[in-house]
């Protein structure tokens, strides 16, 4: 008997026992993960966007703060008491009991809250870009998860292509017009593609897990069922050259500005006004009291403080004018590439359909005879590139809808739900 009669049942059994597997170590059910949209509604509940309120709330209560005048100061002072002679008791004491209110002269608390203001703005715009790139985060990790899903049933569709190829170069081994080689090449490719499923699968499962993490889902999910890859973006809707970056460094300058008006009331003295009463013992008399003191400015002028202020105002002012060109350019850049993504995916798509029937038509001529099994590994293959290029082609949209949103300050694919 021929050495390739001998050698056909193990092969075969190769096969079918790679197609079982396969089969097995596909999942039986799934858990599908809430929709982006239904995601983006509870997008407040994140960390981050909890983090970014409370600091807002901090800064709104440090503006209630600012309003409020220094408390005054109490002061009880006796004299001329527990001494000798006639001031051995209380019989000849002085005794003054005095308030003291720091005036806040020269604009102090005026400046004061205008900087917290400034502050407070600042704090609100930070919370606005935070929630923004929390939910450009939340489309991405949605978006590679869902690539990952599909990528994963494209690694199964080609394990169960290579297969049937396999078995199909099998038959014609046994009909001796393939030689024995053909079968053995055919088990390999079967083997590599099982292995590309099942490392297809395992960054499906951790894109899974990612996503459940930063949706903070209670369950890990198992398939996603409504696509963000299909979603076609809208086209940009705000052409301002403010997006929410300059808006942050725009309150940060304000802010920055504002501080040196504190620094420069720093500068001036911090008049106090006091106002007593005075016991006399030894008259029994009462009388009341007045005063004013204020530092002298000798030493201390605050003019580091002031310098500093105006050093950090006019940093707050380069990254304002930095932020502002490097808006002009991400913006254009995003368009560029939206533009460029769209364009992509129709190729990609037509590139699908090309392959698809390229690839029928091989497997009808390789069944036929007609052409080798080279031929259709090489049309295989290119099915399977087209496919997985159509995936890349749609996650490059999604990524490129994401930069743009960022520059018009809104969440990717608002609107398109």
């Amino acid at each position: 008997m021929p050495a390739s009669h001998r050698r056909r049942p193990p092969i075969a059994a190769g096969c079918a026992l790679t197609a079982l597997i396969a089969a097995i170590s596909s999942p039986a059910w799934a858990d599908p993960a809430p929709s982006y949209a239904e995601l983006l509604a509870r997008l407040d509940q994140t960390p981050v966007a909890a983090e970014a309120l409370a600091l807002e709330d901090a800064a709104e209560a440090r503006v209630r703060q600012a309003r409020v005048r220094p408390n005054p100061t109490l002061a009880l002072e006796a004299e001329n008491v527990l001494g000798s002679g006639p001031f051995s008791g209380f019989g000849n004491s002085e005794t003054t009991l005095s308030v003291t209110q720091n005036l806040e002269l020269w604009g102090r608390r005026s400046a004061r809250i205008d900087v917290a203001r400034a502050e407070a703005g600042a704090a609100m715009v930070r919370r606005d870009l935070a929630i923004v790139e929390a939910a450009g985060r939340l489309a991405l990790t949605y978006a590679e998860a869902e690539a990952a899903q599909r990528r994963a049933e494209l690694a199964d569709e080609s394990l169960s292509l290579t297969i049937e190829d396999a078995r199909a170069a099998l038959l014609l081994v046994e009909e001796g017009r393939e030689p024995l080689l053909r079968g053995i090449q055919g088990e390999s490719e079967a083997a590599a593609a099982r292995a590309a499923a099942d490392e297809a699968r395992a960054e499906r499962d951790a894109a899974f897990a990612r996503l459940s993490a930063i949706a903070m889902l209670p369950i890990s999910v198992t398939a996603i069922q409504v696509s963000l890859l299909d979603q076609t973006p809208l086209a940009s809707r705000d052409q301002s050259d403010r997006p929410p970056a300059v808006r942050v460094a725009e309150a940060e300058r304000a802010a920055a500005e504002r501080r040196i008006d504190v620094e420069r009331t720093q500068a001036r003295p911090d008049i106090s006004a006091t106002i007593g009463v005075r016991r006399f013992e030894a008259e029994d008399a009462t009388a009341f009291t007045f005063g004013v003191s204020l530092p002298l400015p000798l030493f201390d002028r605050n003019r580091g403080n002031i310098d500093a202020a105006q050093a950090e105002f006019r940093a707050a002012d380069a990254r304002l004018a930095g932020a502002r060109q490097d808006a002009r350019a991400d913006r254009a850049a995003a368009e560029a590439r939206l533009a460029a993504s769209v364009s992509r995916v129709r190729a990609a798509d037509a590139g699908v359909s090309s392959a698809e029937e390229a690839y029928r038509l091989s497997r009808i001529g390789f069944e036929a005879g007609r052409i080798s099994q080279l031929e259709l590994r090489v049309t295989r293959t290119a099915l399977v590139a087209a496919r997985a290029a159509a995936v890349d082609a749609r996650l490059a949209r999604v990524r490129a809808e994401i930069d743009l949103a960022r520059q018009d300050g809104r969440a990717p694919f608002e609107g398109t739900q």
